[in-house]
């Protein structure tokens, strides 16, 4: 008979990772099964996020970024180089040297607080245990007081354009190019899509985006969306909306992509085409029948607000229930789920979840858009600043974006904050902190900001909210 534990929890992603640390931190015994390995068969933990996402992302992203600056930004500020080149395989291996040093680190963790790994594949049996499948098929089951399903999410494939893992990829294989493509082709316009596109893009690469709707990022506030998209096209992302894949197949080497747009059918070349049209719960085969876990439409395991299951002491967490896919949203619904397990009155305010697109600038986000105001017939405020005003933004070469304010016209308590601008990611924070606390724009206005700082266009906006911005002439407000 295998030990029994208070807690297990299935997956080490960010979410499971997290709840995990906190659990045997408030003194649980905790397992965490994780079916990832690396090329030597050993059990790597950190999930998507670490392995094959948000940070390798990030390091490319940001190598990239340092590349196109010496090559095209540098000579505004009197510096002089010569003969840029990148070295893709040295960009590579910094990459993967931080996946080694944060997934290392994570292991570190378990082994400090006491949190046991399982390798294999987890899935919630009836009577609320896990059953567990290694690499060799071996099958265990594992008891519990508490199951966390944090299982995850996987990259959406689309039957036109099925990928072969060579000129057809998905995100994951995006991240593994070898060489710079000299033309790209991205399908979807969304987070993963821009983000990849600009790594590429930085580095050489012609780069064309479909993307099937006709809207850009319609889940960014509409303003901030229009903006961002001026911004990357004259970066040179060719974004095309309303265009829609049919079909995409390799000839001769490169990849023929044909889509449909209002105009007709057209086709485009490419040397490489990554498929980032979103990601979807990974949800197969992850419990049976007899568990009493159900999903909803959409695939997503059903949970109530403290993410807790249809099955008794059985929860989920992170990409495998509603809301965003956002590390950081899963994170924060770990700690929650085994706090209120430790019998702590925990819960977590869905109304205050940043959201960050890491082109350059950055797009950042929290609360309500202004076309969700006006859906919801909400009266609002709306206070704007643009970088171009601002002192250090100039100062950086640094002056495109903006940042926008959305406050209740009666109340003036903040509803929302929308950035594309430099340090997007940590200004929106800023704002995050305000609405935790229930902050009003003349909260902010009346809060004393460093200067010179990219935060005082934050102040700014606050200030403009209610006509009293300093550093741009006030537009009139309503009455």
């Amino acid at each position: 008979m295998s030990e029994k534990y208070d807690v297990v929890i299935i997956g080490a992603g960010p979410a499971g990772y997290v709840a995990a640390i906190k659990a045997a931190q408030l003194g649980l015994n905790t397992a965490c099964v994780e079916q990832w390995l690396d090329g030597k068969g050993k059990t790597l933990l950190g999930g998507t996020c670490l392995i094959v996402g948000c940070i390798p992302s990030k390091a490319l992203l940001d190598s990239s970024y340092k590349f196109a600056e010496a090559r095209d930004q540098l000579g505004v500020h009197g510096i002089s180089v010569e003969a840029t080149k990148i070295d893709v395989p040295a960009m590579l291996a910094r990459k993967d040297k931080i996946i080694k040093q944060l997934t290392g680190g994570v292991a570190a963790l378990f082994k400090h607080n006491g949190v046991t790994t399982i390798a294999g594949t987890g899935k919630v049996i009836a009577g609320a245990k896990v059953e567990v499948t290694d690499k060799d098929g071996n099958v265990q089951v594992i008891e519990a007081d508490n199951i966390i399903v944090a299982a995850g999410s996987v990259p959406v494939d689309i039957p036109p354009a099925p990928l072969d893992n060579e000129y057809i990829i998905d995100s994951t294989g995006a991240l593994e190019l070898t060489e710079v493509p000299a033309r790209l082709g991205v399908i979807g316009a969304g987070v993963i899509g821009l983000e990849l596109g600009s790594v590429w893009n930085r580095l050489g690469s012609d780069v064309v985006v479909l993307e099937a709707l006709e809207e850009f990022l319609p889940m960014v506030d509409a303003q901030i969306a229009k903006e961002t998209a001026k911004i990357l096209k004259k970066q040179g992302l060719d974004i095309r909306l309303g265009a829609r894949v049919t079909n995409a197949k390799v000839v001769d080497g490169a990849v023929e992509v044909s889509f449909s747009t209002a105009d007709g059918e057209h086709v485009e070349t490419v040397d490489k085409l990554i498929v980032a049209v979103g990601r979807r719960p990974r949800s197969e085969e992850l419990f049976t029948s007899d568990s009493g876990l159900t999903l909803d439409e959409r695939g997503y395991i059903y949970v109530n607000d403290f993410c807790e299951t249809e099955a008794p002491h059985v929860y989920a967490i992170g990409d495998i229930v509603r809301g965003p896919m956002l590390a950081h949203k899963g994170s924060e619904e770990g700690i929650m789920v085994v706090e209120r397990i430790a019998g702590k009155a925990a819960q977590m305010n869905y109304d205050c979840i940043p959201s960050v697109i890491y082109t350059h600038p950055e797009v950042a986000a929290v609360g309500k858009t202004e076309q969700e105001l006006k859906a919801d017939g909400i009266d609002y405020k709306t206070g704007v600043f643009p970088f171009a005003a601002s002192g250090r933004a100039l100062a950086s070469n640094e002056p495109e974006g903006m940042v926008k304010l959305l406050a209740h016209a009666e109340t003036d308590r903040i509803l929302g904050c929308h950035i594309v601008g430099p340090s997007a990611a940590d200004l929106v924070q800023q704002a995050v902190i305000a609405m935790e606390f229930g902050s009003s724009a003349e909260d902010l206005a009346l809060t004393v900001f460093a200067h010179p700082t990219f935060s005082e266009a934050l102040h700014e906006a606050a200030l403009a909210v209610d006509g009293h911005a300093i550093h741009i002439a006030n537009r009139k407000k309503r009455k």
